[in-house]
């Protein structure tokens, strides 16, 4: 056994069965810089498959582009999971991960939830959860990093109209069901994963910009890319930020 920030984590080989449990070992945080962060330091040590990081408050937690993520203490779910041998899973780990967080929110709150591409989750045109994935996968592992406005709180005024929460009492149950979720989903063969991301697209149809340029989101191709109807024909977006057009 090895210390590792905040707890005793299981150190086991680094290859541990891919049929393990996802969420053991693991390791919690009262505070701590990012989820990511120290989860992507226990991967890089030889954390095996399923290893969770989880925090009740995050100083430096990010999302997409460097933003930042802020929470207030206990009100969010906010965590790390070490995944390896992703294989083909790995392309559509971000579009597999939205709908397994989708579908846990569902299963703790009278909600609906559709995805934003590439993986902000939204409920009622705001945003509830968003999705950042990192990893190295010349070394065969990735870190899913979660953030989840779990428990019913009172949002900074700045964020009422593009955020909301699951109105939740606690933030167990949402862990609970989104491991659970992803253990269904991250192995479903793309195919799947696709079918099931597509139906809860909430940018099809819409007139969507970006950087360089604006058209209607027509859904994504077989990569996961964010297909886009301009004026001098189809783009295919493969990374980036995009923005409805109000």
């Amino acid at each position: 056994m090895k210390r590792f920030g905040a707890r005793l984590i299981d150190d086991r080989p680094a290859l541990l069965a891919r049929g393990a449990a996802l969420g053991r070992p693991r390791v919690h945080h009262r505070k701590v810089d990012s989820t990511n962060e120290r989860a992507k330091a226990l991967a890089a040590a030889g954390a095996p498959h399923g290893t969770l990081v989880t925090a009740d408050e995050q100083s430096l937690g990010r999302g997409r582009q460097g933003r930042a993520w802020s929470a207030a203490p206990g009100s969010s779910l906010l965590m790390s999971l070490v995944l390896r041998e992703l294989g083909e899973h790995h392309a559509v780990l971000p579009l597999a991960a939205a709908v397994a967080v989708c579908e846990a929110a569902e299963a703790c709150a009278p909600v609906a939830c559709r995805v934003k591409w590439p993986n902000d989750v939204w409920v009622d045109g705001r945003k509830v959860a968003g999705i950042l994935i990192e990893g190295r996968p010349q070394e065969g592992w990735a870190v899913l990093g979660v953030g989840l406005n779990a428990v019913d709180q009172e949002l900074p005024e700045e964020l009422r109209e593009t955020a909301t929460t699951l109105g939740l009492d606690a933030v167990a149950p949402v862990l609970a069901a989104l491991l659970g979720a992803l253990e269904a989903r991250i192995d479903d063969p793309p195919a799947t994963t696709l079918v099931a991301w597509r139906a809860r697209d909430a940018l099809r149809g819409r007139v969507v910009r970006w950087a360089d340029g604006e058209g209607i989101a027509a859904g994504v191709d077989d990569s996961g890319a964010l297909l886009v109807q301009t004026s001098g024909g189809t783009a295919a977006l493969q990374a980036g930020e995009v923005h409805l057009r109000r």
